[in-house]
C-alpha cells in the first residue's frame, strides 16, 4: 500500500508542478508577488496531495514567527522547504547557487528573490549572503537558512556550518530555531503514512558571541529533533501494527 500510495503522490507531484509552472509563466514578467502566489500555490498543492494520497500530514508546534525573521532550521527532506515557505507566508531561503540552474525551479526561486550562495566562495560569498539577506529583511521578508547547509539523514551526526553565525551576527537579529522530524516520512521516493511534526523553538536573541550562540543553536535544534523522531517512530509501530504485513 505504501508504494501503491506513493506512486500516486509521485503522479500528483508531476502534474500539479508542470499545470502550475506553466500557468504561471507570465508570472516570471510580472511583479514578484505574483511568482510567490505561484510558489505558495505549489506548496499548498504538495502538502494537500501528501494527505490525501499518502496519508502524511503534519502538526505545527510552537509559535510561528512574524515576519521578518531569522530562522534556522534543520534540514531532512524536501518537505522542510514546502512546509517552511507554506508557513512562513514569504519568505526567502539561503539555498545553494546550482538550484537556480534548474528549470522553472531556478526561474521561480530567483523571482522571488531566494539567495544563491557559491559554497566554496569562502568570506566573499557570506559577505554576499549578508547583504542580500539585510535588503530582504528591509523588505519585511523572513530568511530561512539550513545551519548544516544541506539536508541530513536520520540519525547523521549535528554538522552546523558558519553560515548561520554569518547570518545572526551581521543582520543583529533573533533567531529562531526549528526541529522537525520530516525524514522518518519523507524518504526519498517512499512517503509514509503518519504525521511529521515541524516545531518552532524559544529564539535566541541577538548579541551572543560566536561560539556561544552555536552552542544553544546546536543544542535546541538536535535535543527537540531527537525528541520528535523518538515520537515519530512510536507513530510508525502503532500504523505498523495496525497493518499487519505491511512494511514501514
Amino acid at each position: 500500500m505504501i508504494w501503491l500510495r506513493s506512486i500516486v503522490f509521485i503522479v500528483w507531484f508531476l502534474l500539479i508542478s508542470i499545470v502550475l509552472h506553466v500557468v504561471f509563466l507570465p508570472a516570471l514578467v510580472l511583479p514578484r508577488r505574483g511568482a510567490v502566489i505561484a510558489a505558495r500555490s505549489w506548496c499548498a498543492g504538495i502538502l494537500w496531495g501528501l494527505r490525501v494520497f499518502a496519508a502524511l500530514d503534519y502538526e505545527v508546534r510552537g509559535e510561528i514567527p512574524a515576519m521578518p525573521a531569522l530562522v534556522a532550521s534543520k534540514h531532512m527532506s524536501m518537505w522542510d522547504t514546502v512546509a517552511l515557505f507554506f508557513l512562513l507566508g514569504d519568505p526567502v531561503f539561503v539555498l545553494k547557487r546550482e538550484l537556480m540552474r534548474v528549470p522553472f525551479y531556478g526561474w521561480y526561486a530567483r523571482k522571488v528573490g531566494m539567495i544563491a550562495i557559491d559554497r566554496r566562495g569562502g568570506g566573499i560569498a557570506l559577505r554576499a549572503m549578508t547583504r542580500a539577506s539585510r535588503d530582504a529583511l528591509a523588505q519585511g521578508l523572513g530568511i530561512v537558512v539550513f545551519p548544516e547547509g544541506t539536508r541530513k539523514p536520520v540519525g547523521a551526526s549535528p554538522d552546523y556550518k558558519s553560515g548561520v553565525v554569518a547570518l545572526y551576527q551581521g543582520l543583529d537579529i533573533a533567531c529562531v530555531p526549528v526541529s522537525l522530524n520530516s525524514g522518518l516520512f519523507w524518504t526519498g521516493f517512499l512517503k509514509k503514512p503518519g504525521l511529521i511534526v515541524i516545531q518552532f523553538l524559544t529564539p535566541i536573541p541577538p548579541g551572543l558571541k560566536r561560539n556561544e550562540f552555536m552552542a544553544i543553536l546546536e543544542e535546541r535544534i538536535e535535543q527537540t529533533t531527537g525528541e520528535l523522531l523518538r515520537e515519530g517512530r512510536v507513530l510508525l509501530t502503532r500504523v505498523n501494527s495496525h497493518s499487519g504485513k505491511q512494511k514501514f
